[in-house]
């Protein structure tokens, strides 16, 4: 039996092969957002209204990462019982240089990132309801991805 991918947060990336997160871009100061909910230009020098929703970048470098030892609160869904922790990775976009946070994919846990190193955006499920996918991004290392000369770090 085949299920419907649906985003789990509707308006926020794209369901495609290519996924991309959505964000927003300001024209008039070129400044990036993400969460794509933002309606105004959020650099303080710029006072730009119109901004525009835009694909942002699938490629990063992970900038920080950790992992959730206790439960999120809700919205979060609990997808495990008892509750799992997992990795959360801090990724700056290749192009827009923004940091977004995300989880790291599935089975990857701290020990398997470092500071400088590429990852790129990927959607996996987060929950099933009614024959529906719920799908999240996370960030997957690049294969054969390795950090930059001279950038090591725990992330923690």
């Amino acid at each position: 039996m085949s299920t419907t991918p649906v985003p789990a947060i509707e308006g926020w990336f794209t369901v495609e092969d290519q996924p991309h997160l959505l964000g927003r871009h300001c024209p008039r100061c070129g400044t990036y957002a993400f969460p794509p909910t933002v309606s105004w230009c959020p650099n303080p020098a710029c006072d730009g209204e119109d901004l525009e929703t835009v694909p942002l970048s699938r490629r990063a470098r992970v900038w920080s990462y950790t992992d959730a030892r206790y439960q999120p609160p809700p919205p979060y869904v609990v997808t495990t019982e008892p509750y799992e922790p997992f990795a959360i990775v801090a990724a700056e976009l290749e192009e827009e240089h923004i940091v977004v946070l995300g989880q790291a994919a599935e089975g990857l846990t701290t020990a398997d990132l470092r500071v400088g190193q590429p990852v790129e955006l990927v959607l996996e499920t987060l929950y099933q309801v009614d024959g529906s996918d719920h799908l999240v991004w996370r960030w997957r290392p690049v294969a054969g991805g390795a950090p930059p000369n001279g950038v090591e770090g725990s992330g923690r």
